[in-house]
């Protein structure tokens, strides 16, 4: 995958290389609409909270006879249906986060990034670009570059440069390349790195290998180890060598001394 290199005019100087598992794959719509969901409910705080009937501080008694009167059938103040009174099934604390597994995660965040670089919307800056710490100087770089609606300036790594220049532009945004997210991608037209946040991004989100993690090939694995099928071949058993019995020799003297005590 090409990416352009633009200038600070804005004008195109070269062509960068591009990882294709990142930044050429075919877009996955419903894991990236998926992901966006579970950004947006992971953002609320879930603290919204109403009162019952139990925590209504008022009398408890009934204002009036539940029959004889004429009137309708009414409660206590604490009651739903009076002014004052408690909410009924209404919102209570509680958590919406959801849990998207890894490698949906990583699939819809190189979605995103195909997409926008299918649209030309990625494009990265020559290596002589600093960022400026002063608004003014930054948005006339991004009106160079030819921001029209809103864009989104990634670095490698934390630029204060970049954060303070970009605090103060409502359209445009600024992120590290390790913390970009899918909703920060689908919510901003252009996407403009630097050449070091596109390796960082390279090295993060890029799909892993199959060939290195995909082990030994099944052919080398049956020469290596032998099945129950194919027997290793048996070696043949070390022949014992068999002890001959010792033989005096026949010169060998007659000891003819006596072994009793008494006839000595």
């Amino acid at each position: 995958m090409k990416l352009p290199v633009l200038d600070a005019a804005g004008g195109q100087i070269g062509e960068i290389d591009a990882d294709d598992s990142v930044f050429a794959i075919q877009p996955n719509l419903p894991v990236v609409h998926q992901a966006v969901l579970a950004y947006r409910a992971n953002q609320r705080h879930g603290a919204h909270n109403t009162l019952n009937r139990s925590d209504i501080r008022q009398a408890n008694a009934k204002s009036r006879r539940q029959k004889g009167g004429g009137r309708a059938r009414l409660g206590g103040p604490s009651s739903p249906t009076r002014i004052g009174g408690a909410v009924a099934h209404g919102p209570h604390p509680r958590s919406y986060r959801q849990r998207l597994p890894k490698r949906m995660r990583r699939l819809a965040i190189r979605s995103m990034l195909s997409q926008r670089a299918a649209e030309g919307g990625i494009a990265v800056l020559a290596p002589d670009i600093a960022f400026q710490p002063r608004t003014a100087e930054l948005a006339k770089l991004c009106a160079a570059l030819g921001v029209e609606r809103n864009a989104l300036l990634l670095s490698d790594g934390l630029d204060p440069d970049l954060a303070r220049g970009s605090r103060n532009l409502r359209h445009i945004s600024s992120s590290p390349a390790e913390t970009i997210n899918t909703y920060l991608l689908i919510t901003h037209d252009r996407v403009i790195m630097t050449e070091a946040a596109l390796r960082r991004i390279e090295s993060l989100w890029a799909a892993p290998n199959a060939d290195m993690t995909a082990g030994a090939p099944a052919d080398d694995a049956a020469e290596a180890e032998p099945t129950a099928e194919d027997p290793a071949p048996a070696q043949p058993a070390a022949e014992t060598p068999t002890e001959e019995p010792a033989q005096e020799p026949a010169d060998a003297p007659v000891d003819a001394s006596p072994t009793d005590p008494e006839d000595a």
